[in-house]
C-alpha cells in the first residue's frame, strides 16, 4: 500500500501515521502495546481477535468499566484504545481468507503467536511478500525465533527475573523483587513501535518492505544501560538499586522517621529541612 497521503475519510486527518494501515494478530500486551502506539499516532489498526472469546485480556478483570453483559475489562481498554476489530478463526478456511486479505491491505502486520504460528497460516513475511513485497512484518516473540529458547512462551514475570531485572529491583538487603507492572512487556512494545517506524522510513527510501524481530529476552537485557556497564568499573555483580551507588544521590531511598531522613555529608537531614530550606543546604539557600 503506498505511503503517498489519502483521501480515504477514514485514514484521512487521523495524525502522523493516518496514512498507515496495521493487521494486528497480536495480544495481551507487548504486542497491543506495540500497535495502540502507532494507533494513538493515527495509524488505522484493525485487531484480529478469536471468535467468542477475543483477545483473553477482554476477561480480565475486575476492574470493568461498564455493567452487566456491556462490562468491559480496563486492562484491555487500556492496550487497544484507537483500534476497530473484527473476528475471525484462522483454521476456518473462509475466515482465513478474510485475514489473508486484511493482510496483504496493510503496510504492517504485527503479531506476537509462537514462532511459527504465523507460518503455518500462511501470514509470515515470506508467504506475504510474493505478493506484497513492499509489506513490513513484525513478530513479537519470548526469546527469539532462532536458537535456544525459540519455541518457548515468553511471560514477562519469568523475562524479569531471566534478564536481571528482579536482581536489581527492591531494596539493598532483601531478594530479587518483581516490578509491580509488567515493565518488559511495555518496553517490549515501545522497542516494536520504533523498530516499525524504522521499517517504515526505510520503506520511503527503497521501497521494500522487511520483517523486524522483537523479544522480550532482549529489550529486557538491552534496558541494563548504565547498570550493565557497572562490572567494566569494578562492580562485578550489580547489586539492587534500592541503595545505588553514591552517582545516583540523590534519589537513593530514605528511611526513618515521620518525614524521612536523608544524610549530608556523615550528617542526618531530615528530608523536609532539605527541600523546604528550614535547614542549611535546603532549597531556600
Amino acid at each position: 500500500m503506498s505511503d503517498a497521503p489519502t483521501s480515504d475519510p477514514i485514514r484521512a486527518g487521523r495524525g502522523a501515521l493516518g496514512h498507515l494501515r496495521v493487521a494486528d494478530f497480536s495480544r495481551v500486551l507487548a504486542g497491543p502495546m506495540a500497535t495502540m502506539v502507532l494507533a494513538d499516532l493515527g495509524a488505522d489498526v484493525v485487531k484480529v481477535e478469536q471468535p467468542g472469546v477475543g483477545d483473553e485480556t477482554r476477561t480480565w478483570g475486575p476492574p470493568w468499566w461498564g455493567d452487566g453483559e456491556e462490562a468491559a475489562s480496563t486492562y484491555y481498554l487500556g492496550l487497544n484504545r484507537n483500534k476497530r476489530s473484527i473476528a475471525l478463526d484462522l483454521r476456518d478456511p473462509d475466515d482465513l481468507d478474510v485475514a489473508s486479505r486484511i493482510a496483504l491491505g496493510a503496510d504492517v502486520v504485527v503479531d506476537n503467536f509462537r514462532v511459527g504460528t504465523m507460518a503455518r497460516f500462511g501470514l509470515d513475511r515470506d508467504s506475504l511478500a510474493e505478493r506484497r513485497p513492499d509489506l513490513i512484518t513484525c513478530s513479537v516473540t519470548g526469546f527469539g525465533s532462532t536458537g535456544k529458547g525459540a519455541e518457548l512462551a515468553g511471560y514477562d514475570f519469568l523475562v524479569q527475573a531471566m534478564s536481571g531485572v528482579m536482581a536489581i529491583t527492591g531494596r539493598a538487603e532483601g531478594e530479587p523483587t518483581k516490578v509491580g507492572s509488567a515493565v518488559v512487556d511495555k518496553l517490549t512494545g515501545l522497542y516494536a513501535a520504533i523498530a516499525i517506524l524504522a521499517a517504515v522510513e526505510e520503506r520511503r527510501v527503497s521501497g521494500l518492505g522487511q520483517h523486524v524481530e522483537v523479544s522480550l529476552m532482549g529489550s529486557a537485557s538491552g534496558r541494563a544501560t548504565e547498570r550493565g556497564f557497572e562490572p567494566c568499573g569494578g562492580w562485578h555483580r550489580p547489586g539492587s538499586a534500592g541503595q545505588p551507588p553514591p552517582v545516583h544521590r540523590p534519589v537513593s531511598a530514605l528511611s526513618h522517621g515521620r518525614r524521612g531522613t536523608g544524610r549530608r555529608g556523615s550528617q542526618p537531614v531530615a528530608v523536609g529541612e532539605a527541600l523546604y530550606g528550614a535547614g542549611p543546604g535546603g532549597l531556600a539557600d
